[in-house]
């Protein structure tokens, strides 16, 4: 297990003040408003050392950028994610892995693994959304 930096520390207090996933960038950017020194390559860099760590969960959006948040679920999960603020809620899905159990035997697959993601609007966003139209 790789030792808890000062710095990984650090991204690691910020992801546990905020529950939602948010870009490396914006953590970078929290950190600094709150007055840390820190680079932006070391946020990265610590972010994909907790990943590792399986401490942080990690969203591909679909512009390409990588999403984190910390994980309080240890167990195989799934996320609703809102596009917009990224506030997310951990959803269990069994009808989905009894589905996905299911092509994958169809197809000749074992040993199957997956990620399951959901993206829309929360509530919040939603509304201002409709609010703008």
């Amino acid at each position: 297990m790789q030792r808890m930096t000062r710095q990984r520390q650090s991204v690691f207090n910020e992801l546990r003040r905020d529950k939602d996933f948010r870009s490396a960038q914006r953590i970078y950017d929290d950190l600094t408003n709150q007055g840390q020194r820190v680079g932006l390559a070391t946020v990265y860099r610590n972010l994909q050392a907790l990943a590792e760590m399986n401490v942080v969960d990690v969203l591909r959006m679909d512009d390409g950028e990588s999403m984190f948040r910390l994980c309080e679920d240890e167990g195989h999960h799934h996320h609703l994610v809102c596009r917009n603020c990224g506030h997310t809620e951990e959803i269990e899905v069994s009808e989905a892995e009894s589905w996905i159990s299911q092509i994958a035997s169809q197809h000749g697959f074992t040993e199957v693994a997956h990620s399951l993601e959901v993206f829309g609007l929360c509530s919040e966003c939603g509304a201002v959304e409709d609010d703008e139209a």
